[in-house]
């Protein structure tokens, strides 16, 4: 059987069973989503030996991502049996009742991710929002660990199984090349995609989805810079600051979507303090094997191809480990005016670089944030005596971020249903939807209206949630 039959099949199989599945009570699909919970709970060390063997991620790393994995399962299933993303509305004023309810849009395809082989790929959030959803899901796994996606996969369908759901509702497609989620994507049937990764992918499946002759939506986080603005009073915290802005930096070998990128330095007679605290804490920093060779070269050839474009100086870097698949932190210097007038400067180097953005005075300073493309997050580093600055510098962030972080750091994002986890264009492809937390759910649905319809005919959820 060819590719394209294979994938055929596929989504035949999570269509038919469709109907069937958006029509299971959220409680009964809850149930389902505690017991993937248990399971990957229950094989954790098989998991972790197995993603450690492909992403070179540390087992410690590996072992809090598998937590984080299963709390997602958990707070989903609690969220999906509770039923706030349905949105249930009503009107009975009239002489036909009028009720409203999201319903579930159909199979969703989700590509995994080359930096969390838990949290945002096979067993991920964007599995686990789907189901919860009431949408079938097909999983195109990340070529840069096959081995840990087959093995969750097979996890899930036992699971799928033994707690008697059809087991078409998860399937699992390896990858074969970049045909093979072009045709999940075009297919006709396919109802909604998930993804997480690089702008080029991103965009490249966001396009074939808008030129299919019915648009599907496409959910893709793309990538961010992240910017921390540092006003002149933080600066004075010179030690403490540049620690944590290293260690955000250089956590996983900066394999992070929030990985901050861009500072921001108001310059004062503080900021070179500043830069040398950073500088010395850059040099108290070692290089780490990236998540594979191809994610080690891009970052490698980027680094090289910044660093002798003449925009930037090189402020401090790790040293060079004599292997091609280890990261080299990087701090760079800059100025204001260069980094408008060079895209270069504002483009995401996948890995621990960061380019520190010295701006002479606030004007400078609101002109390189309004240069900056959509961002995942921004962040303000202040104190008291800076707040008279802070307002304008919101208001610019407020229109290019998903999430504002003020005096913290961007990486490390909380499941929580108060969590957005998304940005305006490129950093995602929606900015009206995050990726972690319950409201993630919200997705993969989309608003039915129900006009006169006798009680016993609506929809067994929407009756079970209004009580007719």
């Amino acid at each position: 059987m060819d590719l394209k039959m294979k994938i055929n099949a596929v989504v035949a199989d999570a269509f038919n069973v469709y109907p069937h599945f958006a029509n299971t009570l959220p409680a009964q699909r809850a149930a389902l989503m505690h017991a993937i919970a248990m399971a990957l709970q229950a094989n954790e060390t098989e998991l972790i030996h197995a993603a450690a063997k492909e992403t070179h991620l540390p087992p410690a790393r590996l072992k809090t991502e598998l937590n984080r994995t299963i709390l997602q399962w958990n707070q989903y299933a609690d969220a999906c049996a509770a039923g706030k993303w349905l949105h249930i509305s009503k009107d009975l004023s009239g002489p036909a009742p009028i009720l409203k309810m999201n319903r579930a849009l159909g199979p969703v395809v989700v590509f995994g991710a080359s930096n969390f082989p838990f949290a945002y790929s096979t067993p991920g959030g964007d599995t686990a929002t789907a189901l919860a959803a009431g949408c079938p899901v097909i999983v195109k796994a990340h070529p840069a660990h096959p081995e840990t996606s087959l093995l969750c996969a097979k996890l899930l369908q036992t699971v799928i199984e033994k707690e008697g759901f059809s087991p078409p509702i998860f399937q699992h497609v390896p990858d074969e090349g970049f045909e093979t989620g072009a045709l999940l994507v075009q297919h006709p049937l396919t109802a909604a995609v998930a993804f997480t990764g690089s702008f080029s992918g991103g965009k490249a499946l966001y396009d074939l989805a808008q030129a299919r002759p019915a648009p599907i939506p496409v959910f893709a986080e793309m990538g961010s810079v992240n910017p921390v603005v540092i006003l002149p009073e933080a600066q004075k915290d010179a030690e403490a600051l540049s620690g944590t802005l290293v260690q955000s930096l250089t956590a996983s070998a900066g394999q992070f979507c929030t990985n901050p990128g861009v500072w921001f330095l108001l310059q004062t007679t503080h900021t070179n303090h500043l830069l040398a605290a950073l500088k010395k804490a850059l040099n108290k920093s070692q290089s780490e094997p990236m998540l594979h060779e191809e994610i080690a070269k891009s970052f490698s050839t980027k680094r090289k191809e910044v660093l002798a474009s003449g925009m930037v100086d090189l402020l401090a870097s790790a040293e060079a480990p004599g292997n091609d698949l280890f990261s080299i932190p990087t701090i760079s210097t800059t100025s204001a005016k260069k980094f408008i007038a060079n895209r270069m400067l504002r483009e995401e180097i996948f890995g621990p670089y960061a380019v520190a953005v010295l701006c002479n005075n606030m004007q400078e300073l609101a002109e390189a944030l309004e240069a900056m493309d959509g961002q995942l997050t921004g962040t303000i580093q202040a104190r008291s005596a800076d707040e008279i600055l802070v307002p304008e510098i919101l208001e610019i962030l407020e229109r290019k971020c998903g999430r504002l972080v003020f005096n913290g750091v961007p990486t490390g994002v909380t499941v929580t249903e108060a969590m957005h986890h998304g940005g305006p264009f490129p950093a995602t492809t929606d900015s009206r939807f995050t990726a972690v937390g319950a409201d993630a759910i919200c997705r993969f649905v989309r608003p039915v209206c129900y006009q006169g319809w006798p009680g016993h005919l609506l929809p067994q959820t929407l009756q079970s949630f209004i009580g007719t």
